[in-house]
């Protein structure tokens, strides 16, 4: 995929990360990624770290409302959480100042993950505890069209 379809994936919508909370066990991915194939849900990305005991996974799909559903009714603990999606340039540095504008403005990044990398840019969802204001923040490095 391209930057292109990229951009059209995620501009125009409102992004949501849900995040599935388990027991770190062998299989839950397998098992999560069953339940949204079965269902024809595309995990677009995916981020999946462990802790004491816990797994957290990451994810980001176009019909959240649903994946959220299914994966609640298979018995796991789904939060919900609004999602910025920013375009940087691929280059050393660039991660630094969106980070330092948030630090700057009392904004705290809760997850970060990559979405995109190709053509000189990549992109990134964040998730961010004032949603709101990190998007007059960012205003530059929002997705929007060309």
């Amino acid at each position: 995929m391209d930057y292109k379809h990229y951009r059209a994936l995620f501009f125009g919508r409102s992004m949501k990360q849900i995040t599935i909370v388990s027991d770190d066990k062998v299989g839950v991915v397998a098992e999560i990624s069953y339940i949204l194939g079965k269902a024809r849900i595309n995990i677009e990305a995916i981020s999946v770290a462990a802790k004491d005991g816990k797994a957290m996974v990451n994810l980001t799909v176009k019909d959240d409302k649903k994946a959220a559903t299914l994966l609640s009714a298979n018995g796991y603990r789904v939060l919900e959480a609004e999602i910025l999606v920013i375009k940087v340039k691929d280059e050393p540095g660039q991660l630094s100042e969106v980070s330092r504008l948030l630090k700057e403005h009392g904004i705290n990044i809760e997850s970060l993950y990559l979405l995109f990398r190709g053509e000189g840019y990549a992109m990134d969802a964040l998730k961010v505890d004032h949603p709101k204001k990190a998007m007059n923040v960012l205003a530059p490095y929002l997705v929007k069209t060309e």
